[in-house]
This record gives structure tokens, C-alpha cells and sequence, in this order.
């Protein structure tokens, strides 16, 4: 498994992409919340980054615009393709994302798709089923895959719209620390309901919700409630070797140093 960290597609792409090298990795995310910059120049521009520093990218994070609320009550409204007021741009926007990450060559497009709907037999579940396979039906012809970011969904859930969705070209973005700060589940336990559409992995930690409004708070890597010792040998044993991308979600110096030591922590496992 080879290490990476999430760069953010912005002004100061340049400098992230030369100081993730000088720490030695080789692997990277790529993160881009503004459509607008998702353009064949832009491309040019990280194509060349990739080739200088040697660094590959396993996937492009695509965001999206409008607002973005990330608790138990606004965010159900607010995140993903499943709010109807955000949906037909959100969709137009992640099919602008695969077009864009098509010109880099990345065959992973993951997103949050939002609190998907647990009931299938619901008008809502039928609207968001459509959503989803409108935008892995485009990605298809991009010859990629469209991976669900975990965290917002039961795995039970997230597996159920992949399997029908049925596009053959639907998968995961397992973030461990999600699973545990929304409240969804454990990781581990994850891995037996849906390992077999695991196509990339989040290092991140974090620890359960306290409160049925807030999220649980993330943590640095090793010191939350995701027991990476077993979580790596899971990953182990359902086949998954792929890239795992470290995710800590502050900035500054702390972030820089939490990086490394979740460096040499997931090293001394893997």
C-alpha cells in the first residue's frame, strides 16, 4: 500500500505539490471545490506538477457548489446530489469534474453524494438512484469510477445503491474516521458489508458523536477510535492494496507535523 495525502487544487498547488514530495510521498488526492477552475490550462498545469515531483494521482476529489453544512440537521439539506434544490448542478458539475480529471488521466472521481436515502421503496431513494447513475453512466464513458465518499450512509445503505445503480462503475472511498464520526459504524465491521467496492482509503481518525446534532470530532491519526492495527490487516484481507491518503483536516504547522507522524505510524503497519 503506498501512502499519499489530499492536495487542494489551489493558487498554491505549486508549493503543496513540492512540499508533499520533499516528505516523501508519492501518492496524492486531489481535491478541487471550484468548478470553474477545471479547465484544459489548469490540467496543463497539474500534468506537468505530477511529472516534475513524480507524484501519482489515485483520485480527484470533486466538490461541488452551494452550501455545505456538515451536522445532523443542516446537512441532510444541505450536502451532496440528495438535496432537490442543489442536485441538477451538482450532477452537471461532477460530470464537469470527470471530463476535467479524464485531461489528468485519474480514473477515481470520488464525492460526498450526501445522507442518502434509506428507504428504497421511497420517491426520494427512486430520485437519487437516477442521480447517481446519470453521473456514473457519464464517468463510464470517461472509462472511470464513481466513488461515494463513506460516512453519511450505513454501509448497508451505501452498498444497497451501488448494487442498484448497477452501472458496474460504482465504488467506495472508504474514510474510517467518517464512519465513526457520523455515528454510521465501525470501519472494520464496514469492510464485511462492502470491501469488495473499496477503491481508495482516507487516513483519518476520529472519535463518536456526543450529541445528536454535532458530528464527533476528528483526531490525530492513532489517537481516535479507528484501530488502525486491525483496520490495516482488514484491509489486508478483503485484497484492498491500494493507495491509503492521509486526511487531517486543520492547517498550519500542526498539520504538517500530524502528517508525518501519521506517516510513520501507517509505515510501521503497513
Amino acid at each position: 500500500m503506498e501512502l499519499g495525502v489530499i492536495i487542494p487544487l489551489t493558487d498554491k498547488v505549486e508549493s503543496d505539490f513540492e512540499q508533499i514530495a520533499s516528505l516523501g510521498f508519492k501518492t496524492c488526492q486531489l481535491s478541487c471545490w471550484q468548478p470553474d477552475i477545471m479547465s484544459d490550462e489548469t490540467a496543463k498545469k497539474v500534468n506537468a506538477l505530477t511529472e516534475r515531483f513524480g507524484i501519482t494521482i489515485t483520485a480527484f476529489w470533486c466538490g461541488w457548489s452551494g452550501p455545505a453544512v456538515y451536522d445532523f440537521y443542516s446537512g441532510p439539506v444541505t450536502l451532496g446530489i440528495v438535496p432537490p434544490a442543489y442536485r441538477e448542478i451538482r450532477v452537471r458539475e461532477l460530470k464537469r469534474g470527470s471530463d476535467f480529471a479524464k485531461l489528468l488521466g485519474v480514473e477515481d472521481i470520488v464525492t460526498h453524494a450526501g445522507f442518502l436515502p434509506e428507504v428504497p421503496s421511497s420517491s426520494e431513494y427512486f430520485e437519487v438512484l437516477c442521480a447517481v447513475k446519470d453521473i456514473a453512466e457519464h464517468m463510464k464513458q470517461n472509462g472511470q469510477y464513481f466513488l461515494f465518499e463513506t460516512g453519511q450512509e450505513t454501509p448497508v445503505t451505501l452498498k444497497r445503491i451501488i448494487e442498484d445503480a448497477d452501472t458496474g462503475n460504482l465504488g467506495i472511498n472508504l474514510d474510517p474516521a467518517n464512519l465513526i464520526m457520523y455515528g454510521k459504524a465501525n470501519p472494520i465491521d464496514a469492510l464485511e458489508v462492502f470491501g469488495e467496492y473499496v477503491r481508495g482509503v482516507h487516513g483519518k481518525d476520529g472519535v463518536y458523536p456526543t450529541d445528536g446534532h454535532n458530528l464527533g470530532n476528528e483526531t490525530r491519526l492513532g489517537e481516535g477510535k479507528v484501530n488502525y492495527p486491525a483496520f490495516i490487516e482488514k484491509l489486508k484481507s478483503v485484497g484492498y492494496n491500494g493507495a491509503i491518503t492521509i486526511e487531517r483536516e486543520i492547517s498550519g504547522e500542526e498539520q504538517i507535523k500530524d502528517i508525518k507522524e501519521a506517516k510513520a505510524y501507517l509505515e510501521a503497519l503497513i
